[in-house]
């Protein structure tokens, strides 16, 4: 269908749902087991599967993956992006119908890490749905990353229902240069700044009042060239340093130190090496020790922290080969592991636990078809 024919039937649609409601319109998510309440301790990973519309819930043990009840549920749409609230008592799923609409739903999380939908599906957009969700450290705004190549999009949250208001479209182009492809949304951890991987386009830089959801544009990173793609972020834990997962030319991991108005200035001795085709980067809950995977080589290359001056080191070993090809990682609550899944499958969840930095294998999951996305409990 042409974008105008999309829009044509969204508009329709919205339309429909504006006078008549929607209750009807959106596909039922499976909502078995509630297990009551929110969880603010135990460790869970979630993982969205594009192919099969499912999302696959694990309890994180010594050494184990254990499926939560009612694991996986049907979502019936195609999931692209998963994000955990603060509290640890909800998760968003965002995606996009077989007619192309962009929705989000919301699930509680039990305290066995079980999942039960809270709201009924939700239209985030006319034409496109969110690649990226990040949520702001106080749990009161969704930041999503449209698909479109054109905004960054803010939702409030009510905390208690899941329930979203807005969103506010941020249009970003005329702010950038270069070829865009809408990459992934990162929030600082302390609230100020909002980062967003634009791929050759370089990287958004934003300024967030998180008492108001206020996003103010600041300088943007450029691209480095036309054959550099910033494929993902991620922040520190005191928000001082930025690190890019970049493939192409000067790839590798790239090391920003933010500054308390949040400009950016590329640190000695960056970017780092890494392996072939650098698609995500994690670091660990205290902060030293950085994570790049690898897709096209099938490795993570690992790295050290300073933590008394932020200079990052390679490890040696600096990279390790992963049972499958990685796509997407994070680190668990307890920061003794670091989850990976492969869009390949075989098999799509890997977990290391790590020593002084170094990764070793630790066990292994199914999820389903197709892994796109992960989430972990803070």
């Amino acid at each position: 269908m042409s974008l105008l024919g999309r829009v044509a039937t969204v508009l329709s649609v919205l339309a429909l749902c504006w006078t008549t409601g929607c209750s009807g319109f959106w596909v039922a998510v499976n909502n078995t087991n509630t297990n009551g309440g929110g969880s603010s301790t135990k460790d869970f990973v979630y993982v969205a599967n594009g192919t099969a519309q499912t999302l696959a819930g694990f309890a994180v043990g010594t050494g184990t993956l254990t499926s939560v009840t009612g694991s996986p549920y049907t979502l019936g749409f195609t999931p692209t992006a998963v994000a955990i609230n603060p509290a640890n008592s909800i998760l968003f799923v965002s995606g996009h119908t077989n007619v192309g609409i962009g929705v989000i739903y919301a699930f509680s999380i039990g305290t066995g890490g079980a999942l039960s939908a809270l709201n009924n599906g939700y239209a985030v957009s006319s034409v496109s749905e969110e690649i990226s969700l990040d949520i702001s450290p106080d749990g009161q705004w969704l930041i999503g990353l449209n698909a479109n190549n054109i905004s960054l999009d803010e939702y409030g949250i009510n905390s208690s229902t899941g329930a979203l208001t807005g969103p506010t479209y941020l249009s970003y182009i005329g702010l950038v240069t270069g070829t865009i492809n809408a990459s992934q949304v990162k929030v600082s951890p302390n609230g100020d700044f909002v980062f967003a991987a634009l791929g050759t386009a370089g990287d958004l830089v934003y300024q967030l009042t998180t008492s108001t959801g206020l996003l103010t544009a600041l300088n943007p990173l450029p691209p480095i060239s036309t054959t550099t793609s910033d494929n993902a972020l991620a922040v520190s834990p005191d928000s001082t340093s930025l690190y890019i997962a970049r493939s192409g030319t000067n790839g590798g991991l790239a090391v920003y130190s933010i500054s308390s108005g949040g400009a950016l200035s590329m640190m000695s001795g960056s970017p780092l090496a890494a392996g072939s085709q650098p698609v995500s980067v994690v670091v660990n809950g205290v902060g030293t020790d950085v994570y790049v995977a690898n897709h096209n080589g099938g490795t993570i290359s690992e790295y050290s922290v300073a933590t008394s001056t932020g200079a990052v080191s390679q490890l040696s070993p600096a990279t390790i080969t992963t049972v499958s090809t990685p796509w997407a990682m994070a680190v668990d609550n307890s920061s003794n592991y670091l989850l990976s899944i492969s869009e390949a499958g075989s098999p799509d969840l890997t977990m290391y636990n790590y020593l002084a930095g170094q990764l070793s294998f630790s066990t292994s999951s199914p999820t389903g078809t197709d892994a796109v996305a992960i989430a972990t409990t803070h």
